[in-house]
């Protein structure tokens, strides 16, 4: 495969530059300009197209096992390709619980056989019960390339701390979902005026932000790569920043609803703006926003979380929370932070490229000779509607936006996995 003319931006290098790649065996073989094709090489044509290193998305829920009439992993590895992302790391909130090797084992030998490359964390706990620790290094060694409880916080701060250092050791990361329930009364809606609006109590940002702040401590002490899970709280943004600035390891996601949505959405879309954690005030999201463009938040992620429409139909307080979003997370990063010039495109795309890949040690996230031909080409102007999804499950508020940057082709090991 030749990819011709087309405008290459490699975040990992930092350069931009128009020139010709050459596929062969699944690596990168050449990049040059004007490379001449054989009879038997497929062209693809990417004159007024971005080729970018395939995204990478370090959160993303596939249920499976245990939920698979929400989503499996061949439909989730169709919605990460039709977005443009090669590689995905799955939540170990799965049934049974991605808690042992066997699990493990059992999703990476089916994962083997997709188009894309989904790698699995494991969890912190066994049963995710915040009691007993998983056996880190079986399942380091077994393949999980993280450690997190997501979807339930880790309630005993020394229990996470001895989990934090043994993470140390294996050099990888340990990500947290941080809601404290003592705080919650109904989870997946902001404590504020559009809670009261509704007749509901809600969940406050002091959920979020003391578990940061015990979070940020011991990553501090710990030295271990901690990443803050789907931050949403501007003051969390704040304590990530500090705490940063003293030498911590830290890293925090944000994901696209949190930097292009606040609670507003519930009365406009209801369950469909349901999430943990919740979509927060206009001053939470700029917070947000001013901690990607300065590097405070250096990950993207979209915690894609499928669910039925009969789940979805349920009263707001009954109804799951959580979107999907793969399939909409470049372009909604392109709409809401590119245009508006927040960010570049080049800091966008390093935030879903070089960025994750560096953090999980990944062959990935960079275009060079010799390296992984795990490519995204799209059109960054090109403004269009999602009307309709790969995924399973379509439980997104993004349904009929105008949204900017198309994903025409995601290539992955130098095969088309998605072409649109």
């Amino acid at each position: 495969m030749i990819i011709k003319n087309g405008h290459i931006m490699d975040p990992a290098s930092g350069k931009s530059y128009f020139a010709d790649i050459k596929i062969t065996d699944g690596v990168i073989g050449k990049i040059a300009d004007n490379i001449d094709a054989s009879d038997d090489e497929e062209i693809i044509d990417a004159k007024g197209l971005t080729v970018a290193p395939g995204l990478i998305d370090t959160h993303v829920h596939f249920r499976d096992p245990g939920f698979t009439y929400k989503e499996t992993l061949h439909t989730g590895a169709l919605a990460a390709a039709k977005g443009g992302f090669t590689t995905v790391i799955c939540m170990a909130n799965t049934s049974p619980v991605v808690d042992n090797t066997e699990v493990l084992s059992g999703i990476l030998e089916r994962a083997a056989s997709e188009k894309i490359r989904i790698r699995q964390a494991a969890s912190v706990s066994r049963g995710l019960k915040g009691e007993e620790p998983t056996d880190m290094e079986a399942l380091k060694e077994a393949g999980a390339c993280g450690f997190t409880d997501d979807g339930i916080p880790l309630r005993n701060g020394a229990f996470l701390y001895e989990a934090m250092n043994r993470a140390k050791e294996l050099d990888v990361p340990v990500s947290l979902h941080e809601e404290d329930p003592a705080f919650i009364k109904n989870n997946g809606i902001n404590h504020g005026t559009v809670s009261e609006q509704l007749g509901i109590y809600g969940s406050p940002s002091i959920a979020e932000e003391s578990l940061v702040a015990r979070d940020c401590m011991l990553a501090l002490r710990s030295g271990v790569h901690v990443v803050i899970q789907h931050i949403s709280s501007g003051r969390s943004v704040e304590l990530v920043r500090i705490f940063k600035g003293l030498g911590a390891n830290l890293h925090a996601e944000a994901t696209p609803h949190h930097f292009t949505l606040t609670d507003e959405a519930v009365l406009k879309y209801g369950t469909l703006a349901k999430m943990n954690p919740p979509l927060r005030k206009e001053e939470d999201r700029q917070a947000i926003i001013e901690g990607l463009a300065d590097g405070t938040i250096d990950l993207i992620a979209t915690d894609h979380a499928p669910h039925s429409k009969e789940e979805k139909d349920r009263s707001i307080t009954a109804a799951p929370s959580g979107i999907t979003g793969l399939e909409t997370s470049l372009a909604l990063g392109i709409t809401s932070l590119v245009r508006p010039g927040h960010l570049s495109l080049m800091q966008l795309l390093e935030k879903m490229t070089a960025g994750p890949a560096d953090l999980y040690h990944l062959p990935a996230g960079k275009i060079i000779e010799g390296g992984p031909a795990d490519l995204v080409i799209f059109d960054p102007d090109e403004c269009w509607k999602p009307e309709s999804y790969a995924s399973m499950s379509s439980n997104t508020p993004f349904t009929g936006w105008e949204l900017y940057g198309k994903v025409k082709y995601t290539i992955c090991r130098g095969e088309t996995a998605y072409r649109d």
